[in-house]
């Protein structure tokens, strides 16, 4: 048995041992000194405090002693909100019963903030859309129809054509966006088919250009085929204005088209600075924009077409944002693959043969590295990805202009309405220069694909369907948890600006124009100048928080 300690072990050590502890110390301090010494240590300054021949001296002080008394209270009021938070728990804890009272009266209190709430997310935004959308038409003088140049017939919405025909003397010219994506002989072909309808423009905007403020600086050894290259500026310039000088007075210029064709990128090459919001996923603007581009030239972005359901699978995969959402994603690529060359397809995505769309999604889920676990290949997410890089602006793929076709809408006396005022002369030459100066693909490495023929759009609110019923629970279950936790926010919100709340969507949207653009207010429309008035008091206090 262990003869149990009485007191404890004597802490006492050689001489040899004390001293050599001492000596590393010392060593280590040295070395601590070194090495502080090289990184230039610097001693904390002092506070040198206001000195006796400042201006203002007392005033400085008064505001710094201010200053801190107002920190003190507000960390008193802190503590103070703490301990009292604090109690409320130890109660709740002790009685429940107090638990109900509070949560009945805090249901009677957000009732009418939740109901408040429900009145203004029962409309759906498509009929926003469809309203933005329609007083862009209204205030435009010239409508600008984007169109995708991979498939130009695609993207034309007779519905949308056919109300600003009606709409009187308004002119529509046709933009052929993303034309470097398909080849120059495709390209030529779908041109002289348009301009025998309309005006049409060939054009390729910018990708890389700096946020508002900052102008794009092309350097000028930079090939003219760069993709930070905006082509096709100059010809729609001198179009607008020629069509100005013709009209007499400043004009404004709407530009409209479907998801993903490149409006908002159109304005921002043509302002040379990126003022609309652009990406790659479809839908981004959602209420009207005015960008003036001089003093007699304005231009509006606006909110996309809405697709009509009754449109055909790949019609609804191509230009309806919520179509990946709505229909199963291997459903929708399934459609745009049966619509495309299965050669070229296998070329291009490096796949070998296949003689079904899951077939295909296999291989290319495969090739690119998607798996889900355990190995197997993710065939969702290669339809997903498929989607996305056909909706993009990247692929390039082409479709054959039509041989014969004939919109009911249009004929002779109206075509020859809508080119009066345009200088088609100069614009075929802008043309043909645009054509040369971008670099489009091969013939053999694109991808032939079957054109659906026209979109059908809703441009009536009254036609636009209802959501279905597992739409709306799916919103509801995403949304439950945040309108909770938003709840007190949201009261205090609605209740503090009821004023601001009377105004539309469009008009909060709506940017302000220039001074020196203060002689397009008479032939501005009457919801323009009232945002305009709104926001030029406001520009001083917006210039100096900046500051």
């Amino acid at each position: 048995m262990k003869r149990p300690k009485l007191k404890k072990a004597s802490k006492r050590m050689t001489c040899h041992k004390r001293y050599k502890i001492q000596k590393k110390v010392r060593e280590h301090h040295r070395k601590l000194r070194k090495e502080a010494k090289k990184r230039g240590r610097k001693k904390p300054r002092k506070d040198p405090g206001v000195p006796n021949s400042a201006p203002f001296k007392e005033a400085l002080l008064r505001e710094a002693e201010l200053r801190k008394q107002r920190l003190e209270e507000l960390k008193q009021q802190q503590k103070l909100d703490r301990q009292k938070e604090q109690d409320k728990k130890r109660r709740l804890e002790t009685d429940p019963a107090v638990e109900l009272s509070n949560m009945e009266s805090m249901k009677e209190e957000f009732g009418h903030c939740k109901a408040k709430k429900a009145k203004s997310s029962k409309q759906n935004p498509k009929r926003l859309y469809c309203q933005e959308l329609k007083k862009v038409i209204e205030a435009s003088d010239v409508v600008l129809e984007v169109l995708d140049a991979r498939d130009p017939l695609g993207c034309r919405c007779p519905q949308v054509e056919e109300a600003i025909v009606k709409g009187g003397q308004k002119k529509l010219v046709l933009v052929l966006n993303k034309s470097d994506l398909v080849p120059k002989e495709n390209l030529e072909n779908w041109l002289s088919y348009l301009t025998k309808e309309l005006p049409t423009v060939v054009f390729k905007a910018s990708t890389n250009l700096k946020d508002k403020g900052k102008r794009i600086k092309v350097k000028k050894k930079a090939a003219p085929f760069k993709s930070e290259v905006c082509v096709g500026k100059e010809g729609l310039w001198k179009l607008l204005r020629g069509f100005q000088e013709t009209y007499g007075k400043a004009i404004h210029v709407g530009v409209i088209g479907f998801p993903n064709v490149g409006k908002s990128s159109i304005i921002n090459s043509l302002k040379q600075e990126r003022i609309c919001n652009v990406g790659v996923s479809m839908g981004l603007t959602r209420y009207m924009q005015v960008v003036p581009l001089d003093k007699q030239i304005t231009i509006i972005d606006s909110p996309s077409f809405i697709v009509s359901p009754l449109n055909s699978a790949i019609a609804l995969a191509l230009r309806s944002p919520a179509s990946i959402e709505v229909v199963k994603p291997v459903e929708a690529a399934s459609a745009i693959l049966s619509h495309a060359d299965a050669r070229q397809v296998v070329l291009k995505f490096t796949v070998p043969d296949f003689k079904n769309s899951l077939e295909f999604f296999t291989s290319f889920a495969q090739r690119r590295g998607l798996h889900q676990k355990g190995g197997s290949p993710n065939v969702e997410g290669a339809a997903k990805l498929l989607w996305s890089e056909w909706t993009g602006a990247s692929l390039g793929y082409f479709c054959h202009p039509p041989t014969s076709w004939t919109l009911p809408h249009f004929n002779e006396s109206i075509v020859t309405d809508m080119k009066w005022g345009f200088n088609l002369e100069e614009l075929e030459k802008n043309n043909a220069h645009s054509i040369q100066a971008i670099r489009g693909p091969r013939l053999a490495s694109s991808i032939l694909f079957q054109s659906s023929g026209l979109t059908n759009g809703v441009i009536e609110e009254k036609d636009i369907p209802e959501e279905l019923p597992k739409q709306k629970e799916r919103k509801q279950e995403e949304g439950g948890d945040y309108e909770d936790v938003n709840t007190d926010q949201e009261c205090v919100d609605e209740e503090g600006d009821e004023k601001s709340s009377d105004m539309s969507p469009a008009e909060e949207a709506c940017e302000t124009l220039p001074e020196d653009s203060q002689s397009d207010k008479q032939s501005a429309p009457s919801f323009i100048l009232d945002k305009m008035t709104e926001e030029e008091d406001d520009a001083y206090d917006f210039s100096t928080d900046y500051v």
